[in-house]
C-alpha cells in the first residue's frame, strides 16, 4: 500500500522574504512533497494559511506521515489543531518534525519539555555522523555527510532520552547536537531531524531527501494489537 504522507508548512518565510521565495519557490513544503513523491510516496500539502491550517480531521485521517517544517509562527497554530496532530500521533500517525519544527507545538506536547537548544546563524558547514548505522532511517547513507552552510544548533537539547539516536550533527564553531532522533508515543512514532533552515537549499541536498524519505518509511503506522481502556471486566474467571 502506498503510503499517504501530508507535508505542512507555515509557508511564511516564502511569502515575507523575496530570497526565501526564490530558494523555494513551490514553498518548502512543495519542495519536500516534490521529493517524496519522486521516492514513491503519495503526497499532498497544507499549510498554515488555509482553514484549520490544512489539517482538516478528514485530512489528519488521510494522513498516515506528517512531515511538519515551521520556525517564526508557531505560536499562530491553533491549540485545537495541535491536539488533532498530538491525538493522532497517539494513534499511529507518524510524525516527522524538520528543523525548527522542534518548536512546534505538536512536538513539544508530545515531548513534554521546552525542546530549548543553543544556536548561532552564520552559514557554518555541518557534518552529520550516523550515530546509529544499522536504523533504517540511515539506510542509503554514508557514514557522515556534509552540510556546506547552514545555521547551527548545539547542545544542550532540552528534549527526554531518545528511544534511538540516529543522526549526531558536529559544526565548524565546534558544537555538536543530537540531529536525528526516535521515539514513540502511543503508537505512533517520532523522528525529528536538525537540517532545513530556509535560508539554505538544504531540502533539495539528496542525503537530506533521503533521511526524511526513510523517516517516513520508518515512521508509517503499524498494525499492532488491539487495545481497551477503561473499566473492564476480568479476562480471567475469578469464580
Amino acid at each position: 500500500m502506498t503510503l499517504q504522507v501530508t507535508v505542512w508548512n507555515e509557508n511564511v518565510h516564502e511569502q515575507e522574504e523575496p530570497e526565501v521565495a526564490e530558494r523555494y519557490p513551490d514553498g518548502i513544503h512543495g519542495a519536500v512533497a516534490e521529493a517524496l513523491a519522486e521516492r514513491g510516496f503519495e503526497t499532498r500539502t497544507a499549510t498554515l494559511q488555509e482553514p484549520e491550517h490544512g489539517l482538516t480531521e478528514d485530512v489528519i485521517d488521510e494522513t498516515d506521515v506528517l512531515v511538519w517544517w515551521s520556525h517564526c509562527a508557531n505560536d499562530e497554530v491553533s491549540d485545537d489543531v495541535a491536539s488533532r496532530v498530538v491525538d493522532a500521533v497517539h494513534e499511529g500517525m507518524g510524525f516527522v518534525p524538520l528543523h525548527s519544527g522542534k518548536n512546534s507545538k505538536p512536538f513539544k506536547r508530545l515531548m513534554g519539555t521546552t525542546c530549548n537548544i543553543k544556536y548561532r546563524h552564520g552559514g557554518e558547514t555541518e557534518r552529520v555522523w550516523a550515530a546509529d548505522p544499522g536504523h533504517p532511517i540511515a539506510d542509503g547513507l554514508p557514514e557522515s555527510f556534509e552540510i556546506p552552510s547552514t545555521e547551527m544548533y548545539g547542545e544542550p537539547y532540552d528534549i527526554p532520552e531518545p528511544d534511538r539516536t540516529v543522526f549526531i550533527s558536529w559544526f565548524e564553531g565546534g558544537e555538536v547536537f543530537r540531529s536525528g532522533v526516535c521515539y514513540r508515543r502511543g503508537r505512533g512514532r517520532i523522528f525529528a531531524f536538525r537540517p532545513g533552515h530556509e535560508e539554505y537549499p538544504i531540502l533539495y541536498q539528496d542525503e537530506v531527501q533521503q533521511v526524511i524519505a526513510n523517516a517516513v518509511e520508518w515512521a508509517a503506522p503499524t498494525e499492532g494489537s488491539d487495545a481497551v481502556w477503561g473499566e473492564v471486566e476480568p479476562a480471567e474467571s475469578t469464580e
